[in-house]
């Protein structure tokens, strides 16, 4: 065995809903005893396409001595799935650029004679292109100052307890959400403190939790929104926010706003 990323699911949050199953492209977990379990190291590729899909955050991704993954193996239990299984499982190897373990998937349904089924990929890895669409209106002549008014930003390097959190409206986005909303400074993050964080690509969740749970006792931040993607694997950054919100003390407003791949506003709510 050696060292390698893979799931891990907190039993004491997991309530055995049991949504992260289908989520799971190489059926590694089952409902056993009315919890979420993997049920093989050799099942779980670590790649998190379950991040996202627990509604109650207890499924993170860790470092730790693991059997391989075990690409034969997994087949075997997605062939007994059908087409669909196969598809999303050879979509998943897709998107996440495992061309070595999608080849092999592909040799393994040649030998059984299984005709590989055509792959489209998720919503939060498919490739889109809007070169072709046309600006919005509005005035881009000059330019803007960045509102940006502390470093860092990105929620494992900060202090909760900064000076720049302290009693401050915080917005907490996923990494993609500046890139795709054209006003995020001049309309969301104006007068605002930032963290920033992907919930499906970051290690070590868990801290990002015990984070928020300080900003909002120790720091005594006033109100927390949490700004998204519409992708689905996005929807892990609102957990970890209510998590933390949750293991708080003091209790804030929490917003949420859900950002479009072109830069519309999808969603915005209140929680709770």
């Amino acid at each position: 065995m050696s060292k390698r990323k893979i799931i891990k699911i907190d039993e004491d949050k997991c309530d055995g809903c049991g949504l992260c199953i289908p989520n799971c492209p190489e059926g590694a977990m089952q409902i056993i005893d009315g919890k979420a379990r993997l049920i093989s190291d050799l099942f779980c590729d670590g790649l998190g396409a379950c991040l996202g899909h627990c509604p109650v955050g207890a499924i993170t991704v860790t470092e730790r001595e693991a059997e391989p993954y075990n690409e034969a193996k997994v087949m075997e239990n997605i062939i007994k799935g059908g087409p669909n299984v196969i598809k999303a499982h050879l979509e998943h190897l897709k998107d996440h650029g495992e061309d070595k373990l999608y080849k092999e998937a592909i040799t393994i349904l040649e030998h059984k004679n299984i005709p590989a089924p055509a792959v489209c990929g998720c919503p939060g890895a498919a490739m889109q292109d809007f070169s072709d669409r046309e600006s919005s209106a509005g005035d881009l002549s000059g330019s803007r100052p960045s509102q940006l008014k502390q470093w860092p930003v990105q929620l494992h390097l900060v202090s909760p307890t900064a000076p720049y959190f302290q009693g401050k409206d915080v917005v907490l986005a996923a990494d993609c959400v500046a890139y795709s909303l054209g006003d995020f400074h001049k309309n969301y993050l104006k007068g605002k403190s930032l963290a920033i964080a992907c919930p499906k690509l970051d290690e070590e969740q868990d801290i990002y939790v015990e984070k928020i749970a300080a900003m909002i006792d120790e720091a005594k931040i006033n109100t927390l929104t949490v700004m998204i993607m519409e992708v689905p694997c996005c929807g892990g950054l609102l957990q970890i926010a209510k998590q933390g919100a949750a293991k708080a003390q003091r209790r804030i407003p929490l917003k949420t706003i859900v950002v479009g791949l072109q830069g519309e506003i999808q969603k915005e709510s209140w929680e709770g």
